[in-house]
């Protein structure tokens, strides 16, 4: 399995990204999965899920801004950011909303300038 997240960059605070993780050697299908970001000198947390049935939820801090999606004939789980904040600055990966991850890929730097 590898997991290979993309779109970060550096934005403006009230802007927008998209993110994209390709999920290779899975059927996307048969998985829960999440966005994931790690904030320097913090520990990584789970940001927005997708269940099989496409049933979506969000930390509270993110709710409202942040948007997951998935194309399971694609193998992809897309995550739309809106109204970014500072606080959103962080690497951003994609896994299985699980307690049995994959491996973790690179993951996606999201820089939020204030």
């Amino acid at each position: 399995v590898q997991l290979q997240a993309s779109g970060g960059g550096l934005v403006q605070a009230g802007g927008s990204l998209r993110l994209s993780c390709v999920a290779s050697g899975i059927a996307l299908s048969n998985y829960d999965m999440g966005w994931y970001r790690q904030a320097p000198g913090k520990q990584r947390e789970l940001v927005a899920g997708i269940s099989r049935a496409g049933v979506t939820s969000y930390a509270d801090s993110v709710k409202d801004r942040f948007t997951i999606s998935k194309d399971n004939a694609k193998k992809t789980v897309n995550l739309q950011m809106n109204s970014l904040k500072p606080e959103d600055t962080a690497v951003y990966y994609c896994n299985r909303n699980s307690a049995v991850k994959f491996m973790w890929g690179q993951g996606t730097l999201v820089t939020v300038s204030s």
